[in-house]
């Protein structure tokens, strides 16, 4: 069965840290493209980071450059989305996608995990 699944949420307060794993099983997520995508609370859904097949090539939206680092764990199948320096406007609904490719992902494209919720509170 393919399937992806988010963990690793939770409450944190302003300044904490956080770290996402995307799971795979099923398939070799070391083949795809993946991305993480947040929606908020009356907000529409919006691309968080990217990471094509080569794993050189990321894309970070731009409130997260500096914050959130996107990587793969091969040896898990998993792809983890790093958040420092969290704020409550990082408060979201946080889903990992994976396509073929990023532009594919961006599309909006490719299969999607369930979503894992982060809340961003002092």
């Amino acid at each position: 069965q393919v399937q992806l699944a988010e963990s690793g949420g939770g409450l944190a307060q302003p300044g904490d840290s956080l770290r996402l794993p995307c799971a795979a099983s099923g398939f070799n997520l070391a083949r795809y493209a993946v991305a993480w995508f947040r929606q908020a609370p009356g907000k529409e859904r919006e691309r968080v980071s990217c990471i094509g097949i080569t794993e050189g090539t990321t894309y970070s939206a731009d409130f997260a450059k500096g914050r959130f680092t996107i990587s793969r764990d091969s040896g898990k199948n998993a792809v983890h989305l790093q958040m420092n320096s969290l704020k409550p406007e990082d408060t979201a609904i946080y889903y990992c996608a994976t396509g073929s490719s990023v532009p594919t992902l961006i599309a909006g494209r490719g299969s999607w995990g369930q979503g894992t919720q982060v809340t961003v509170s002092s």
